[in-house]
């Protein structure tokens, strides 16, 4: 199992796609299956019920997706800020941390209205507040990390695969 990590807006979902159509793998987004358990929007969850019961739901996904044996699964951005969720990622897939900066990612996301914790009156700082607080746990999570700047998708695709296969090669000889 692959997990892709990042903060909002760093293509987890649209890397992993691709990723996992490359390697022939399923692919799973933590958030879609989150939002088929709860029969409701994870943005109405969280509103409805408060940030603690949404991530203990993200939780249980998470330690659920991670027990497959193949696959690539796209992580919600806050998955990380649960040591438990942290310790199934890190033990369980390899995970790939896709590294963006807040200004890169606030590019990408300006007009995006469906993002519940960018709904500030200043959601570059909020972009930075976010990522001060968890590039430290997506760091202690993933085995890689991918820097995301502006390349293609399927660049960084390629740049995924380069990386597993040589930490495969390293690994076995």
């Amino acid at each position: 199992m692959i997990s892709l990590l990042g903060l909002p807006g760093s293509g987890k979902s649209t890397v992993g796609r691709q990723l996992a159509r490359r390697l022939g793998f399923t692919f799973v987004d933590s958030d879609h299956a989150i939002e088929e358990q709860l029969g409701c929007s994870i943005r109405e969850y969280f509103e409805r019920e408060g940030e603690d019961r949404f991530r203990d739901v993200e939780e249980a996904v998470i330690d659920r997706l991670t027990q497959e044996p193949h696959g690539v699964l796209s992580t919600g951005g806050g998955s990380v800020l649960r040591s438990a969720n942290r310790a199934h990622l890190n033990q369980r897939t390899r995970g790939i941390y896709l590294r963006s900066s807040p200004d890169e990612l606030f590019r990408r996301l300006r007009h995006d209205i469906n993002r519940p914790l960018l709904q500030v009156a200043d959601p570059l700082g909020r972009l930075r507040d976010l990522h001060t607080l968890r590039d430290p746990l997506y760091r202690e999570t993933a085995h890689y990390v991918i820097e995301t700047g502006r390349p293609s998708v399927s660049t960084l695709v390629n740049m995924i695969i380069a990386q597993l296969d040589l930490s495969a090669s390293t690994s076995s000889g």
